[in-house]
């Protein structure tokens, strides 16, 4: 392990160590200022983001966008304070912490027992709205992780997402999709983030008007085993509830073969996903590339882009 990692590992830990045993008054301080100091610096995170910002809100001025940006970190370190303090969370503040639009998709589907699948970007907190299915649905899920190094920082995620009452899978190995496939067959409920994917595999979509790839899975669960696909979007107001919204279902075409029908699905689900950024761009936590047209040149036997 270098001493980069170790020191990564051990600021995770003291997040999850300390931020929870301050009272909620000094967290909020705390996040807001911090996500202040790395505002000032014009890191490449905030620089980023900004560039990802002008896509979306593609008539805004330079001091808009330098706004949204602000608005944006804050956002992001909002979700970090949250998710440092959840696991000491009550129940009760769990279920009394989500306000979500249309939920109806989502029991509706469950109760039928064919199996859901939720899709999601990387809007507001999506660790809280999997605990808040988890207490207030009373609904365990199934989701997956990329590993992280150093190994015990990924350990630390498995161990936080599984006191939610999730089960976390490994994205690499090969085998999560298995897996998933069988949780869904069961009528289970398997939840994704699913809004960023720079591998060979990634489907190419139309997003905010040029090119970008997200991942295949949930389309291609949903026609493997007949589960219900539905985008959710998230986004915070000036409330300490978080909001959010369970799109329609993506339906499954009826023509075309399997590579057309994932296509067709992940473009709708990209759709649905722009249409919960727009609106709340300043919730969308993309402090990475994403569109093709920002990836670094790479040699035609090198490694693809930028890892995720």
């Amino acid at each position: 392990m270098s001493a980069q990692e170790r020191l990564t590992d051990a600021l995770y830990g003291l997040g999850w160590g300390t931020v929870k045993k301050l009272p909620e008054p000094v967290a909020v301080r705390l996040g807001r200022t911090i996500a202040d100091l790395a505002w000032k610096r014009r890191g490449k995170g905030v620089l980023r983001l900004e560039s990802n910002y002008a896509r979306v809100v593609p008539d805004a001025s330079p001091e808009r966008l330098a706004e949204l940006s602000r608005a944006g970190m804050r956002s992001y370190l909002r979700y970090w304070m949250e998710s440092f303090r959840l696991p000491a969370w009550s129940a009760e503040r769990v279920k009394g912490s989500l306000d979500i639009k249309d939920v109806h998709y989502l029991t509706d589907g469950l109760d039928a027992g064919n199996g859901v699948i939720i899709a999601l970007p990387h809007l507001a907190n999506w660790d809280l709205a999997g605990a808040w299915v988890t207490t207030e649905l009373a609904t365990p899920f199934t989701t997956v992780a990329e590993r992280l190094k150093p190994e015990t920082l990924y350990d630390r995620f498995v161990a936080y997402r599984e006191g939610l009452g999730m089960e976390v899978l490994p994205h690499s190995g090969g085998t999560a999709f298995g897996t998933l496939a069988r949780r869904l067959r069961d009528g289970g409920l398997v939840c994704l983030v699913a809004d960023r994917d720079l591998s060979a595999s990634g489907v190419e979509v139309e997003f905010f008007g040029d090119t970008a790839r997200m991942p295949a899975g949930p389309a291609l669960l949903a026609q493997q085993t007949g589960a219900l696909l539905l985008p959710v979007t998230l986004w915070y107001d000036d409330s300490p509830v978080m909001r959010g919204r369970v799109h329609p279902p993506i339906e499954v075409p009826e023509a075309g073969n399997r590579s057309e029908k994932t296509s067709v699905m992940t473009q709708a689900l990209a759709d649905a996903f722009a249409t919960g950024i727009a609106e709340h761009p300043e919730d969308w936590h993309m402090l990475q590339r994403l569109w093709l047209a920002d990836l670094e040149p790479r040699p035609a036997d090198g490694p693809s882009g930028e890892r995720p």
